[in-house]
């Protein structure tokens, strides 16, 4: 209990990090990570967009699956002037559509790229397919 408290208030725990850690300061010693490719959710704001920018910090090939193709656009555009020559790409999805799901799989599949990490980030808690 006493640890949780710590946690939530913000002091590190064994990692050194704790809840007020950002995601820069923990992926400060990531290594070069240009031959990673990583799925990102909810990458338009908050937590999805910062995790978004350290990786590509570091170089990971983004794919952006988005439900607003013009939101997602627009981050893609201040992530490319941030970091000239980065990678990403853009893929609708809407996870309340199976048929929106499947049919983001077949067009990653088909972009012939491995998938390294998958970070699924969400404020709804309760989503369910």
């Amino acid at each position: 209990m006493l640890e949780t408290a710590k946690y939530l208030i913000g002091s590190a725990d064994a990692t050194r990090f704790g809840s007020k850690s950002m995601a820069e300061e923990v992926t400060e010693a990531s290594p070069d990570l240009r031959s990673i490719t990583a799925i990102i959710t909810e990458t338009t704001s908050g937590i999805g967009a910062e995790r978004m920018q350290v990786q590509a910090k570091h170089g990971a090939r983004l794919v952006l699956p988005a439900r607003n193709l013009k939101a997602a656009e627009e981050t893609k555009a201040w992530i490319a002037a941030d970091f000239p020559g980065f990678h990403i790409i853009v893929l609708p999805l809407d996870l309340s559509s199976l048929s929106s799901i499947r049919s983001f799989a077949s067009r990653f599949l088909s972009l012939g790229l491995p998938l390294h990490l998958l970070m699924y980030i969400s404020w709804n808690c309760s989503l369910s397919l």
